[in-house]
């Protein structure tokens, strides 16, 4: 499973606009530069966060963008859902799949689906206040 630019990226505007909570309507061009990532790119990601209840935008002088809840309410896992689709690792599981003929027998497919699991409980176990903690310096190592 590799995620997406569009993902990663997401992820990162919503982490931005969670440090920023209570300074109201964020613009698109400061979250841009601090992420260091094209502002026309950003265009289509927040349109997709917008439109899904994930933030509030407003237009004009002293407009932007701000979360719809508290931080701790985000799951990583409902926002990359929203940008990547469904995080199957394999064609197979997915809900658009066509009934496989091989399914039944398919010796590999508990493994696939053991994987599935765990791939959505470890996104879903992380919320955007987590990812809000301490930045890893790299100096925590115990021997």
């Amino acid at each position: 499973m590799l995620i997406s630019t569009k993902g990663r990226y997401a992820l990162r505007v919503m982490l931005d606009l969670a440090e920023h909570t209570g300074k109201g309507y964020i613009p698109l061009r400061d979250i841009a530069e601090r992420q260091e990532i094209s502002e026309k790119y950003l265009e289509s990601i927040i349109k997709a966060l917008v439109r899904a209840g994930l933030v509030d935008g407003v237009r004009g002088k002293g407009g932007g963008y701000r979360l719809t809840r508290a931080p701790e309410d985000y799951v990583v896992g409902d926002i990359l859902r929203l940008t990547e689709g469904d995080l199957t690792p394999v064609a197979c599981l997915s809900a658009e799949a066509k009934e496989c003929r091989r399914m039944p027998d398919c010796r590999t497919k508990p493994m696939w689906e053991k994987l599935y699991k765990l791939i959505n409980d470890f996104f879903d176990g992380y919320t955007l206040r987590d990812l809000m903690g301490e930045p890893n310096t790299g100096n925590d190592w115990v021997i």
